[in-house]
């Protein structure tokens, strides 16, 4: 190929839509991907019962709608196979199993430098071109915290990227530590396969089905963020009723204010809810360090588990690689710019899916980037 005008770093839905937005501009580019597949968190680290949250409306990539026979909350299965067809379509290429490990700005030439390790070799490989796309998204690398004691738990600690289905937990005593969309998914896919299933929840959560939510968005076009919250509030307490009596609190700040202000998305109950008010999943205090194979809370309580499963999110890398770019992202790989200015950046650096607005953010931060590079070449 011609030399590239642009790097883009990482082949999840990100990358996948500024690699299809620059070929439709016939914008010449490159594609790096540490893993040997594109969008690997959805086809190798996700869990068997995962749907999008959102509406399908809201999740379609750049230029492609999922087709018209597609539910309205489309599954794992469905939604990898409209990847399969968005790559085939727009032509992308990947050039898997690099994984970058520096990239900086080359004042005198005027272009980016980015060095990456080809994991088959082992060989460090050598880009350079005007523009840089960070893509590595908000979900880079699984992270677990540090608890007193996890060395001497004599059972099986998995993250949720490992977590597949509850069929051969029945029986078996499970902690799920996390309280997040995933921690509560899994929780339930555990409890319908027999587990006994306890859920550890430190801090308060809001608990909306997908259609307040997708009321809620819709209502944000005409109404405040306040005025909004308000009404997810009151819906939320009208079909869940009290859930403090079940160790569950509900946030002070409104679910959307929280969504925006912290990026901490509100529970999409799909059943869970149900699960703990029967006692079928037991909630649990935070954890506080573990022995054996018990497991202390913040009450002063102690249980056995068989497995623990860490659904407490992600790292970002960029930290780990790329200069320079301390006035865009904090240490946490998060923009500092606050929204809808986060995604551009200086001589030519970009940042995709890190604005905290999932795909629907995705596929407007690739469309605007690959704009600003048409205009700027």
């Amino acid at each position: 190929m011609q030399d590239p005008v642009a790097i883009i770093v990482g082949a999840g839905p990100s990358g996948l839509a500024t690699s299809a937005c620059l070929n439709q501009h016939s914008i010449p580019h490159i594609l790096l991907e540490r893993e040997d597949c594109y969008a690997s968190l959805w086809k190798k680290y996700s869990y068997d019962r995962l749907r999008l949250h959102l509406r399908k409306q809201l999740c379609e990539l750049p230029h492609m709608s999922f087709p018209d026979s597609y539910p309205a909350y489309v599954p794992k299965d469905q939604f990898l196979q409209y990847l399969d067809n968005y790559v085939s379509h727009f032509k992308i290429s990947p050039m898997y199993q690099r994984s970058v490990e520096f990239a900086s700005f080359d004042e005198e030439a005027k272009k980016w430098n980015v060095k990456a390790r080809n994991v088959s070799s082992g060989e460090i490989e050598e880009y350079s071109a005007r523009f840089l796309v960070v893509a590595s998204g908000e979900t880079s690398n699984p992270f677990i915290p540090e608890f007193e004691g996890i060395n001497t738990f004599t059972g099986e600690v998995l993250h949720s990227t490992e977590f597949k289905n509850g069929k051969t937990y029945c029986d078996k005593n499970v902690l799920v530590v996390g309280s997040g969309n995933s921690g509560m998914e899994i929780a339930l896919d555990l409890a319908n396969h027999g587990a006994r299933t306890s859920i550890a929840i430190r801090s308060p959560i809001h608990i909306l089905s997908r259609e307040m939510v997708y009321l809620g968005l819709n209502m944000l076009k005409y109404f405040s963020c306040g005025m909004v919250d308000k009404v997810m509030v009151m819906l939320s307490k009208l079909v869940y009723g009290d859930l403090s009596k079940h160790g569950i609190k509900r946030p002070k700040e409104g679910p959307f204010f929280m969504k925006v202000a912290y990026g901490k998305y509100p529970v999409f109950d799909v059943g869970t809810c149900n699960k703990i008010k029967s006692g079928e999943i037991q909630v649990l205090p935070a954890l506080e360090s573990i022995r054996g194979n018990e497991v202390v809370f913040e009450n002063g309580e102690s249980r056995p588990f068989d497995t623990i499963v860490f659904c407490t999110g992600f790292e970002r890398s960029t930290n780990k690689w790329l200069k320079g770019d301390d006035y865009l992202l904090n240490e946490d790989g998060i923009p500092k710019p606050s929204y809808p200015n986060h995604w551009k950046g200086k001589d030519g650096l970009y940042c995709i899916g890190l604005s905290r607005r999932g795909l629907y953010g995705a596929s407007a931060d690739a469309q605007n980037v690959v704009d600003d590079i048409k205009a700027l070449i």
